[in-house]
């Protein structure tokens, strides 16, 4: 379901429609988001004061033919016009995870239980999901960490760091990721022949003994024949 927009500057437009045009105080209030009270305090100058009015016309948000016909009809309900530019969608960079100071100290072993217990994660998966560093990841696999001796696995949604629902995602989109990569690998792997093959098709066939039947004569059989004869 769409959600009804409402003007930019809600008061400021309703100060303008209240001086400018002959609105109900529900066509107005219901236009800007606001309580018909609120409108009628705007009205007996008794709310928004010093709120210079803004003109929904100029903004485009409201056409005069709009206007006109709600003053008309009272029961005639008005809606923001159709923008005249599209507006490009914004993707906003998420912003890292943040973490409380007092279970920072933690992390650690949350890392150390998503490697034992998920090696389908990546770094960069352990980074989303606890918030941490390529760096300290590296060391706790090392153990290398400063305080490798006292790093122990615990659960990460024990300690707080994450939802078990966060976690649970995780892992069906890491195990999905590592399956994918495993058929790939599976498919690329079966187009190669294996080094025996390949190398085999090189090789030069073994020579074969020479036997003693039709074989021809050494050079050193030759001269003693020609020896005895002699």
């Amino acid at each position: 379901m769409a959600v009804e927009l409402k003007p930019l500057m809600p008061k400021a437009t309703a100060v303008w429609l209240v001086d400018n045009t002959g609105l109900s105080f529900e066509q107005i209030a219901d236009f800007c988001g606001l309580h018909p009270l609120e409108v009628k305090g705007i009205a007996d100058e008794d709310v928004a004061k010093g709120i210079k009015g803004q003109d929904p016309v100029a903004t485009g948000q409201l056409t005069r033919e709009q206007i006109a016909d709600a003053e008309k009809n009272p029961n005639k309900r008005l809606k923001m016009a159709a923008p005249k530019h599209k507006m490009p969608t914004v993707r906003q960079k998420r912003a890292p995870r943040y973490t409380p100071v007092s279970k920072r100290q933690d992390k650690p072993d949350a890392v150390y239980w998503l490697i034992r217990n998920h090696p389908e994660f990546t770094d960069s998966d352990i980074i989303k999901l606890i918030g941490t560093t390529k760096a300290t990841i590296a060391k706790i696999r090392e153990r290398s960490h400063w305080n490798a001796a006292n790093i122990k696995a615990v659960d990460p949604v024990t300690l707080g760091l994450t939802s078990q629902l966060e976690l649970d995602l995780a892992v069906t989109r890491a195990s999905a990721k590592f399956e994918r990569a495993q058929k790939r690998a599976a498919r690329k792997g079966a187009s190669l022949k294996t080094i025996s093959e390949t190398t085999g098709a090189h090789e030069l066939p073994p020579r074969e003994e020479e036997s003693s039947e039709g074989a021809p004569a050494s050079d050193d059989n030759n001269l003693s024949s020609e020896l005895e004869q002699d």
